[in-house]
């Protein structure tokens, strides 16, 4: 095909970006995810461009959807992808594997994520009288390790009911994350919300921030509290009666948790905690002796708007940001090989990995490597499931 210096207008995106723009900021609706592409500023100069920035992400993110793991599968895909898909797309000429990689080393990842947070918080909008449950947890990709560099780390806000990322953002390697969650949620409506996290949020100052912004917390206590770790474990736990129990049993293991939740609106000495909360897990598996974990948790939730039942999911289902979200990029994508080291890339390629989940758990997708087969066979497949999508 003969190279233009600028791919021509892309019907696809030009129509989904006259949609996007007739409303009001914020309230893109999820079948104008193509435009929220041209939110994010090109990082490269007009002279000698030849492929729109949002055609490049459209790409990318078609080839994710397809199983593509690196810039070589995403350009192989894009090269295979077809008249119909580069007629969509406006494509005359089809980017090759190093321009994905330049331009994705220079784009403003945090940009990108602040665009598809904001979409998929849009796509997610609780109903009337339900909140939102966020869980925070970071990942470190351990593939962008260079030498003594280590890998870049992720602080990740995950949506637990619709498993889709809300936020993310690098933790630069000389701080930790603690610092990182306040400029992460703020990009996230938090009024209403419960955010879950590890023990290493159980700050003070976290607790303060999150009810001060509306939000309420669930927040476990270990070393790093030793005070209140200690106060937690002295209550009179054996003359709570107020529980929920849970049974699970697969793959060859049996896991029983048991919750029991009191109140503390007085000597508990941290900001706005109104119950405490323990949890006993006996996990078994054939042929080991039961091993048994006491762990205990503080909230800001009263006990007429959170039930030792609903406590329970939200402990449990925190941890749907490391089954639904890191063991998917990490098994099915094999996200922690991908050796992408340079500038924003190993970032962006995270992004566009959460993007091909998000889209897919939208679209009632249950099984994601099934899902990826389905959308490598047809390469017209992961265009059309973005261009019809509709939550």
């Amino acid at each position: 095909m003969p190279a233009e210096r600028l791919s021509p207008s892309a019907p696809v995106l030009d129509q989904l970006a006259l949609a996007v723009t007739e409303r009001a900021p914020r309230s893109a609706s999820p079948a104008g995810l193509l435009a929220v592409f041209a939110q994010v500023t090109d990082p490269r100069k007009r002279r000698g461009r030849r492929h729109r920035l949002p055609v490049l992400l459209t790409l990318a993110t078609c080839a994710v959807l397809a199983g593509a793991r690196s810039f070589t599968a995403i350009a192989e895909w894009a090269a295979d992808a077809g008249e119909t898909v580069w007629s969509a797309l406006g494509i005359v000429r089809v980017p090759d594997a190093s321009t994905f990689r330049r331009v994705f080393t220079h784009l403003d990842a945090d940009a990108l994520d602040t665009a598809l947070g904001a979409w998929a918080a849009t796509a997610t909008t609780p109903a009337p009288g339900q909140r939102r449950r966020i869980a925070v947890d970071g990942k470190t990709l351990r593939g962008s390790r260079a030498g003594d560099t280590p890998g870049r780390h992720l602080l990740t806000a995950f949506d637990q009911q619709h498993h889709v990322v809300l936020a993310q953002r690098a933790v630069d390697a000389k701080t930790n994350e603690i610092g990182e969650l306040k400029t992460l949620l703020s990009a996230v409506e938090l009024a209403g919300a419960v955010v879950t996290a590890d023990a290493l949020h159980t700050q003070r100052d976290t607790a303060a921030w999150l009810v001060d912004r509306g939000a309420h917390y669930v927040l476990v206590a270990k070393a790093n509290q030793p005070g209140l770790s200690a106060q937690l474990a002295a209550l009179p736990w054996t003359k709570v009666r107020t529980r929920a129990r849970s049974h699970d049993r697969g793959h060859g293991r049996v896991e029983t948790r048991v919750l029991k939740t009191t109140e503390v609106r007085a000597g508990i000495g941290f900001p706005h905690a109104v119950q405490a909360i323990q949890i006993i897990r006996r996990r078994a598996v054939a042929g080991r002796p039961a091993d048994t974990q006491t762990v205990y948790a503080i909230t800001s939730l009263p006990t007429h708007q959170a039930s030792p039942a609903l406590l329970a999911d939200l402990a449990r289902d925190h941890w749907s940001v490391e089954n639904r979200l890191h063991w998917v990029r990490d098994v099915t994508y094999d996200e922690d090989r991908h050796r992408a080291r340079t500038g924003n890339a190993p970032q962006i390629m995270a992004s566009l990995r959460n993007l091909a989940l998000a889209i897919l758990r939208l679209t009632g997708t249950t099984n994601i490597a099934q899902a990826l087969r389905h959308h490598a066979r047809r390469p017209d497949r992961p265009l059309t499931t973005i261009t019809n999508l509709n939550c």
